[in-house]
């Protein structure tokens, strides 16, 4: 298993990324963090799902825009530490980040490591709506979407995910966070109405724990909610990624 860095060609720049590839040639999967970006925790995730046989792509989408990293232990106790996060989290419109996913899976349809033209997807808090996204307007080769304490799922916003129900093709998991204020019940039940209205393979439930509950170096992180994303991916794309 190694770890490749990458520079990606989008319509809009270069976009730096890395491709963590197994021993033998798998299925592809693109991993979209969450909204403090791309850092070595998800490094080690995407490690870790390589580790599972699957070529994974952990892409730097805020490429655009040059910015410090932050660090996740005061980015939201620093008031402008979490105004710098929430400036560069909405310069990513909906638009760019379907552009830059046609780019990603054009780039993986040209490596030899990758087994097959079908794709996952997984994404973690503002990530979970790249990935939904993904499966709604690529539905031919997103066969597999994942959004783990997603935000803004099934919002009052024309962008929202759920609008785009009706679109996707590939299985969808979406766990949610308890008493999450970026995805709270009436959202979970709009998504749920329009996955039924919109005949998506689904599963919709909500994890016992807070807010970045999958992400090791957040403080809300749940080690046994994130064992069971851990499960619930693999048997996601296990069975929806043939190799």
């Amino acid at each position: 298993m190694s770890r490749i860095a990458v520079t990606i060609t989008t319509p809009d720049g270069l976009c730096t990324a890395t491709l963590h590839t197994p021993l033998s040639a798998g299925p592809a999967v693109i991993l979209y963090a969450d909204a403090a970006g791309v850092r070595e925790t998800f490094a080690e995730m995407a490690d870790r799902l390589c580790a599972l046989g699957y070529v994974v792509l952990l892409p730097d989408g805020y490429y655009r825009t040059p910015y410090s990293p932050f660090d996740v232990t005061t980015v939201f106790t620093v008031p402008e530490e979490r105004e710098r996060l929430t400036r560069l989290a909405r310069s990513v419109t909906a638009e760019m980040a379907v552009r830059d996913t046609g780019a990603y899976l054009d780039f993986l349809a040209d490596r030899s490591e990758v087994a097959g033209s079908l794709v996952g997807t997984t994404g973690y808090c503002m990530g979970g709506r790249f990935s939904l996204w993904a499966a709604a307007h690529h539905p031919t080769r997103v066969a597999a979407a994942a959004s783990f304490h997603g935000g803004n799922l099934a919002a009052d916003d024309p962008d929202s995910p759920h609008l785009l129900a009706d679109r996707m093709r590939a299985a969808v998991l979406v766990a949610a966070a308890e008493n999450d204020s970026a995805f709270p019940a009436e959202q979970f039940d709009r998504l749920r109405g329009a996955f039924v209205a919109g005949g998506v393979r689904h599963v919709l439930e909500t994890y016992l724990a807070k807010h970045g509950f999958a992400v090791p170096d957040n403080d809300t992180y749940d080690r046994s909610a994130d064992e069971r994303h851990w499960a619930a991916l693999r048997r996601l794309f296990a069975e929806n990624l043939p190799r």
